[in-house]
């Protein structure tokens, strides 16, 4: 971004349980901040509806259109490909041609992961995109990736998320230099399956702040800021944090604990998925959270230790 211009924030306000009017309702609320604009995609008669129940004399908030979008009921990633005039397709074509800085949708996550990767395609050394973020309150500047997209993974995968994880935990937790942690059965560099043995060598010659093995019982002491699991192991560790209550998914307790949560990470732009049943509070909120992570250049950030990790890994 030039010195001085607003970071645009692309909407896809067909996205999510209460589109149009919570989307619609949360764009408004964070445009009225400082140094941003909001763009918002879906149909125009549906869309300016909604915006004609509110003041926008002097807030940089104007409508996109698109002919279409995705519902919950549809094949996702089929619906991706058939609908490329949908809002997310629409949106998601703003980011390629650089009319947007950031995107965030609460539409399917397979739809929104499709076009992504369809259109603005993957960061050079990245094969999978990944999901992941601060889940414990106990614990908020300890990230875990990947909690739910790559389930059957291969040592250089799991390198990349510690990478991705390092970079979150610089550019959004203010953590300089993020120590690394493997989730493992045992400390020893010898236990675990295949998987996580080769990972470990991998790690140790990344020059990350790599301590080892990380086991379950350690995961809300500090020690380690990135915890690195395949996502079959993360989305359980994920659901059972949900399920005894350790995190309380609320607008004000997700802005203490968590940045960068909901971001696709490893795909060439600042993509955020909200949650469906997000309401305007919520989509406010990851509007100025996807701000933030365009102001710190986020993606360059990732290109620029990926690149240099990957010259020590030989990978």
């Amino acid at each position: 971004m030039k010195a001085n211009q607003k970071t645009r924030v692309v909407v896809d306000a067909m996205g999510g349980d209460y589109a149009p009017e919570e989307i619609v309702k949360g764009a408004v609320s964070a445009a009225e901040g400082d140094g941003l604009e909001v763009l918002l995609v879906g149909p125009p008669d549906i869309v300016e509806a909604e915006l004609a129940k509110y003041d926008t004399s002097g807030l940089s908030i104007r409508s996109i259109p698109a002919d279409d979008y995705i519902g919950e009921g549809e094949n996702p990633a089929l619906a991706a490909r058939r609908k490329p005039n949908s809002s997310i397709a629409v949106a998601m074509r703003m980011m390629k041609e650089g009319e947007a800085d950031g995107l965030i949708s609460g539409g399917p996550t397979g739809a929104i992961v499709t076009s992504a990767i369809c259109t603005i395609g993957m960061i050079e050394g990245i094969k999978r995109p990944v999901i992941g973020g601060a889940i414990f309150d106990a614990a908020p500047k300890t990230v875990v990736f990947d909690c739910g997209v790559n389930m059957d993974c291969k040592p250089y995968h799991l390198l990349t998320f510690a990478v991705l994880g390092s970079v979150y935990c610089k550019k959004l937790l203010g953590v300089a230099d993020p120590v690394i942690g493997l989730l493992n059965i045992g400390a020893e560099g010898s236990k675990g399956n295949q998987l996580t043995k080769e990972t470990y060598s991998l790690l140790e010659k990344s020059g990350l702040n790599f301590i080892g093995n990380i086991e379950g019982y350690e995961l809300l002491s500090g020690r380690a800021n990135v915890i690195v699991c395949d996502a079959f192991v993360g989305n359980v560790l994920f659901k059972f944090v949900e399920s005894i209550g350790l995190f309380e998914d609320t607008a004000g307790a997700d802005e203490k604990r968590d940045l960068g949560g909901g971001l696709i990470w490893g795909v060439n732009g600042i993509v955020r998925k909200v949650h469906g049943h997000s309401r305007a509070s919520h989509v406010a909120l990851k509007i100025s959270h996807v701000k933030l992570a365009a102001e710190v250049d986020l993606i360059g950030a990732v290109k620029s230790e990926l690149a240099a990790i990957m010259k020590l890994t030989k990978t």
